[in-house]
This record gives structure tokens, sequence and C-alpha cells, in this order.
């Protein structure tokens, strides 16, 4: 079988290639066969050489940083077995709360490094998770860039979770569901907002307790207040940014937290006026760069075994319609996490 990849060719168009030669491991490495890829919407961004994104595609990336698969082979001193189902990590950042440790420039999918989008990797032994029991490697697949970091933002965050708790979120986008599911099995009260009904019933499904359509109900702060007696949120992901953060800290409790998880309305003539409302609310607001290091990806998998969590998955594609994927990614219809799978 060849060893095809799909790589950006030029702004917003990507091209399935053959690659030649399926790739040996060396020294404390793996070959691992994908077999599912997950999209995010900063594969987007790569894509079209999008100036909101930091990096500049190199010609012929490779685009994507999630992907599962099974390891066929192993190299020498490998920590790994064959057969062994993993999900890869992305980037440098193993462990320690220091998120100096992440280099942006190092991350699969972006720059000058090559991400997930393709059959066959070879990959650092220290680099890979193992894969939750009972997930398949689709679900498997939309973990790391989406649920570690809401799990990051949930328990490694400004305001750690705790049983009891009120958690607020934002659509049902990947990063969404995954925070209302793993705030939900950690005790938590979710406040879901969404565009529709039909998504806040998903948002439902997976947990959340109270719901609200912004679009009928455009002073959805008030709402999130009235649900929790007057007195806001303690933590909110928020993944909207300019569009929603006067409304967010409206939301949030006095020494409440806020996780910057995104940029969906990443307009940079949006002038908006918060100080206030954070100082005298005393209010934390900390933004969150990457999803996280190896070391949380381990702890969330092993928190989505034990919670047999099943990701919401929009919508899967053939490996051979990973561009219309893309396209999928682009428009955020549909709830939940976009896949490409690999046969």
């Amino acid at each position: 079988m060849a060893n095809q990849a799909w790589q950006i060719t030029s702004a917003g168009v990507v091209s399935l290639n053959d690659l030649g030669n399926i790739p040996k491991p060396g020294p404390k490495q793996v070959q691992v066969r994908l077999h599912a890829v997950a999209l995010n919407y900063r594969d987007v961004l790569i894509a079209d050489r999008d100036p909101n994104y930091p990096l500049m595609a190199k010609q012929d990336l490779i685009p994507g940083s999630d992907g599962a698969g099974i390891i066929e082979e192993t190299g020498p001193d490998s920590i790994w077995a064959k057969g062994d189902r993993v999900i890869l990590h992305p980037n440098n950042w193993i462990s320690g709360s220091d998120v100096r440790s992440l280099n942006l420039y190092q991350v699969a999918g972006g720059g000058e490094v090559d991400g997930t989008l393709r059959r066959w990797v070879v990959w650092d032994d220290d680099r890979l998770i193992k894969a939750p029991d009972g997930l398949s490697l689709e679900e498997a697949s939309t973990m790391f860039t989406a649920g570690v970091t809401a799990y990051r933002a949930l328990f490694h965050g400004p305001l750690k979770i705790e049983s009891g708790m009120t958690v607020l979120t934002q659509g049902t986008g990947g990063v969404s569901c995954y925070g209302i599911q793993l705030a939900a099995a950690a005790g938590a009260i979710v406040v879901a907002t969404s565009s529709s009904n039909e998504k806040l019933e998903i948002a439902k499904k997976l947990g959340a307790k109270h719901l609200i359509n912004y679009r009928k109900t455009p002073d959805w702060s008030a709402e999130v207040l009235k649900v929790t007696n007057g007195v806001g949120v303690d933590l909110v992901l928020d993944v909207v940014g300019a569009d929603s953060i006067e409304q967010t800290i409206k939301a949030t409790r006095f020494g409440g937290a806020i996780a910057i998880l995104g940029l969906l309305s990443a307009d940079p003539t949006k002038k908006v006026d918060i100080i206030q409302d954070l100082l005298f609310g005393a209010k934390t607001v900390r933004g969150q760069l990457g999803a996280g290091n190896r070391d949380m990806a381990n702890e969330t998998s092993a928190f989505m075994q034990k919670h047999q969590i099943h990701p919401e998955i929009a919508q899967t594609f053939d490996f051979e319609e990973a561009d219309k994927a893309l396209e999928a990614t682009r428009k955020l219809s549909a709830p939940g996490k976009i896949v490409v799978k690999i046969p």
C-alpha cells in the first residue's frame, strides 16, 4: 500500500499525493499506520495560509495535528509493542506546568512540520498516548486537540473544577462538546449556549443541565445569572473571543475564571471594554495556547476510560475525501468533530 498524504499545494487547496516508500522507525521510535484523523479549525487556517494563524505553512505541508492508529513496527529500544492502539501527541511539550515548554514551531501540521493527514508515520516513543479502551480509533483521534484542550482548562486551568461547580460552555464544536462531557463527568453543573435548539439537544445529551439559545436570547449573560441565582458561573470555556467576551465576563461569578480557548470571532477591529468588570469582579482571564502536554493527554485518556466518555462525532469522511472534510470543518455547522477515516 502506498504511503499517501494530503498536502497543501496552494492557499486553500489540498491535493492527495504519493510519498513513496513507507518510513522505517529508528531508535525509540515506532511506525504507526494511521486509521483516523480528526480535523480542527486550526487546520483550515493553516491550509488557507490565514494571517490569523501565526506560522505560514511550507510548500506541500501535510496538515493535521490529530491522529490515531496502530503500531505496525517498533524501532530499537522502543517501549511500545506491535499492535498497540495509540494517539499521536503532536507537540514537544511532554510534562510540567510551564507553557514555555511548548514550541509552536514544532507542532505537527503547521509551519515546517508535517502533520497527520497521511497513511503512515514514524513517531517518537515519548510522543504517543495509549488510546482509551472502548473507543474506536475514529473516536480516539478526536481526543488530543479538542479533549485535552478542554481537560486542561477544567483540571489545570485558572480554577480547578470540583464537583458542584458551575461551568459555562459556548456552542457545540469539538472543544465545547468535550468540555460538557468532561465537566459533567466531574460532577459540575454545565450551562451550555448554542445557536439552535437542535444543537442544544446535543448539549443536553452530553450532560448540560441549563440550555440557552443565544440567537433567541441575545442578552444571554442575564439568563446565565438567572439560572445561577444571580451569582454567575465559576468557570467559562470561551471559544468565541471578542464577540462574546463582555457577556462572558458578566456571566462569571465574583472571583471566577475564564479560559480563552479559541477565537472564532477573529475581528481585530472589535473593541471591548472589560477592565472594570474584571477588576471589580476579581475575575481571572487566561489565554490557553496549545491543547496541553503529553502527561495531560494521558490523564485525559484515563479519565475518559474511567467515565466511559464517547466523543461526539459530527461527520466522517473517507481518506480520499479529506478535502471535503476540510470544507466541512470550515463551515462548523454540525455538533462535534469532523473525522477522516483511513482504511
